[in-house]
């Protein structure tokens, strides 16, 4: 087994990362507020991407972005925005959310993805930035995604990206005056290899058609990985 008596990471901390198709910054309120409360759809649309949220209902963009800031002032949250870099535009965030330096845990969480993007290579590949990080810059063992259990779109993308469910933490808490029941996914840094491998695969502009089309799914990519390393 692993000596690690002397194992040590740092705290997630603000940082770029740059993809092919995407490139997460650091949120700033008074860069990115008012571009990313739009691409998530404004007063007329964001609550209804952020059903799933533990928090009130917002209104305008103003108490969207307090409560952004207490997230990182009061529970050092580290929230990213994905800006696509074709366009130069806001269109998702996502947060490293209950950093647990000592023990080299962290979750992704605060995922929202503008309706531009659902379901295209940018979100895939801002995902995969995120855990190459927590990985191979951070040196973090566990890397957690949790959702309410009734976000079944949120369940299939974790399973999708490689998480492997953990099982239903009952009651977990009270979420806008009802119960919530949670729904437990990580990766850990030894299956890290196999998911990375096919994270690169799938992103390959290889992988698409003259429309923009998935070749492979990048679940059948990852089981061909997993495959060939246990034969």
């Amino acid at each position: 087994m692993r000596d690690l008596r002397n194992y040590k990471v740092p705290a997630p901390a603000p940082v770029t990362l740059q993809g092919r198709y995407v490139t997460l910054e650091p949120y700033d309120r008074s860069e990115h507020l008012e571009p990313l409360w739009q691409a998530l759809g404004g007063a007329d649309a964001v609550n209804e991407l952020l059903r799933y949220f533990p928090q009130d209902a917002f209104s305008e963009a103003g108490p969207f972005g307090d409560w952004l800031e207490a997230a990182g002032r009061d529970f050092g949250w580290i929230t990213l925005v994905f800006r696509e870099n074709a366009s130069g535009k806001i269109v998702g965030m996502a947060s490293y959310m209950r950093p647990d330096p000592k023990n080299g845990a962290v979750e992704v969480g605060s995922v929202a993805h503008g309706p531009g993007i659902q379901r295209s290579p940018l979100t895939t590949e801002a995902h995969y930035l995120m855990a190459r990080h927590v990985f191979e810059e951070l040196g973090y063992r566990r890397y957690e995604w949790k959702c309410h259990n009734e976000n079944e779109p949120s369940k299939r993308s974790a399973a999708r990206y490689g998480f492997t469910f953990e099982g239903i933490f009952r009651q977990h808490m009270i979420s806008r005056g009802a119960n919530r029941d949670t729904a437990w996914f990580s990766m850990i840094d030894g299956e890290w290899p196999v998911l990375k491998q096919a994270f690169e695969t799938w992103l390959a502009p290889e992988n698409f058609d003259e429309q923009g089309r998935q070749r492979r799914r990048l679940e059948d990519i990852r089981a061909e990985i997993s495959q060939g390393a246990a034969a």
